[in-house]
């Protein structure tokens, strides 16, 4: 799979570097204090990382003063598995090296169908913050090298914590958490009574 770098003019519908932030002290907290498992893990909320200078900054800059979460989504991952979005930007803070698998929100069919051809991989240099757009499908980040990676991801609070309600019907069946919209891969291992609307390869990076 063709991995490009988030320079290429090709990034520019999916997101954008984050600029004017200082993600130092965010990026020393996710290396010094959050695990890297063998596979993926994801917590939505972690209090050392809210308590940075960054955590600051990103509330009152790049959200406008909106409520935000700081967690992270550390691991080994190779493979696409599903696809997500939310109803606003995603930031994707790397204290590693990372790959990103994105595609556009607007391919998806009516029926909720999506083909993985479409989407393109962008490789994110460690110490790089980017924001992936609203319409931008993605999900776990991907491993730049046999070491793993470990990206800190910042969205409004409450995104993707459990749900209080029954979703069913239309679009309101990809609802998996708060603010979580999904698309999984026949091949993705995902839980029982995901919507599986994935056409075509579950893309690999190695390939």
């Amino acid at each position: 799979m063709e991995i490009k770098k988030i320079t290429d003019p090709a990034f520019k519908k999916y997101g954008k570097v984050v600029q004017g932030i200082d993600f130092s002290s965010l990026i020393k907290e996710i290396l010094d204090k959050t695990p890297l498992p063998e596979g993926v893990a994801y917590e939505p909320s972690i209090d050392c990382l809210e308590a940075t200078d960054t955590y600051k900054a990103l509330k009152t800059k790049t959200y406008g003063e909106l409520d935000i979460q700081i967690g992270y989504c550390n691991g080994h991952n190779y493979k696409l598995n599903a696809v997500e979005y939310h109803r606003d930007s995603e930031i994707n803070v790397a204290a590693t090296d990372a790959i990103l698998i994105l595609g556009m929100e607007q391919d998806i069919t009516e029926d909720f169908t999506y083909d993985t051809s479409l989407m393109e991989a962008f490789f994110v240099p460690a110490g790089t913050a980017v924001e992936v757009y609203a319409t931008s499908l993605h999900y776990a980040p991907c491993s730049a090298s046999e070491d793993g990676f470990k990206v800190g991801i910042v969205l409004p609070r409450g995104t993707n914590l459990p749900l209080d309600e029954k979703h069913e019907g239309w679009e309101d069946k990809l609802i998996t958490a708060k603010n979580k919209w999904l698309i999984g891969h026949a091949e993705g291992g995902l839980d029982a009574g995901a919507h599986i609307g994935l056409i075509g390869k579950n893309l690999d990076i190695r390939e």
